[in-house]
């Protein structure tokens, strides 16, 4: 049975993988709502075809303007309007928070449906600590962006966890060996699909693997948090040979310094010596 909705925004998430993952609410309110705001038609409306609902779609994206936005709220001024992304749950490394965040400065009601997440759903795979973890997006694709992210949250004690594409994971594991050295790695990809995965190991292990069987689809990638014990000298010395690469004896001191929490002068002397 259906129930009439109230004007407003329908924030819903969809399936990231199988489609038996959409929930039933999601369902009632595609039914209920006077349009669907989208990524992208083609995969909206092949999700909506599946389900036999047939309603308005309007692009909604990354490249949408300030007047895509305008023309949404005053719609869900005046009917419920939903927001989908091509998969899992809007404003998650999508875009929308513009749009939600006007919406509720307007005074327009906003209802979040909760429902599938790859983030989520691989931090449970991967058997890393869970009881703390931070989502960082995606890592730049520039290797000195990359690796000043990496060196950022290098200290943060919870699992880091990222989104990426097939194409960069090799640079993305590489920059972790180099800049985060003895974390374990997990990498989730094709998540709820036939070919479902998750592998855990060194950025090594895992490099080498995929070199053997190059990897497809979408990916998340996660890094376990910094460890209890004590930092050995096999541990810094490496280190600072990797930050030694592209900086100088006081700059890698620095970086290890912030990952480490060690003395920078004595972390200079030994850079000194190393170089």
């Amino acid at each position: 049975m259906e129930h009439s909705l109230s004007p407003g925004l329908y924030i819903v998430a969809t399936p990231i993988g199988n489609l038996s993952d959409i929930t039933l609410r999601a369902i009632e309110v595609l039914r209920g709502v006077g349009a669907v705001a989208c990524e992208d038609t083609r995969v909206t409306g092949k999700l909506l075809h599946h389900l036999g609902i047939k309603k308005r779609m309007i692009r909604y994206d990354d490249h949408a303007g300030e007047g895509d936005r305008e023309r949404l709220l005053a719609l869900m001024e005046a009917e419920p309007v939903a927001l989908v992304s091509d998969a899992g749950t809007p404003l998650i490394s999508d875009p929308g928070y513009r749009l939600v965040r006007t919406a509720r400065e307007r005074g327009i009601a906003v209802t979040s449906l909760p429902g599938p997440n790859a983030a989520i759903v691989g931090m449970t795979l991967s058997g890393l600590a869970n009881d703390r973890f931070l989502f960082a997006g995606f890592l730049p694709n520039k290797a000195r962006a990359r690796e000043s992210v990496l060196q950022e949250l290098s200290g943060v004690p919870a699992t880091l966890i990222f989104y990426e594409t097939a194409p960069r994971l090799e640079a993305s594991l590489q920059a972790i060996a180099a800049t985060l050295p003895g974390r374990e790695v997990a990498v989730a990809r094709e998540l709820t699909k036939k070919f479902e995965e998750c592998r855990t190991g060194t950025p090594e292990d895992i490099i080498a693997h995929y070199a053997a069987h190059p990897p497809k689809g979408e990916i998340v990638l996660m890094i376990a948090p910094p460890s209890d014990d004590p930092v050995g000298e096999v541990d810094v010395d490496a280190m600072l040979l990797a930050e030694l690469a592209n900086s100088k004896a006081s700059q890698a001191a620095a970086k290890v310094a912030k990952a480490t929490g060690m003395d920078r002068k004595e972390l200079y002397a030994r850079a000194l010596e190393l170089k």
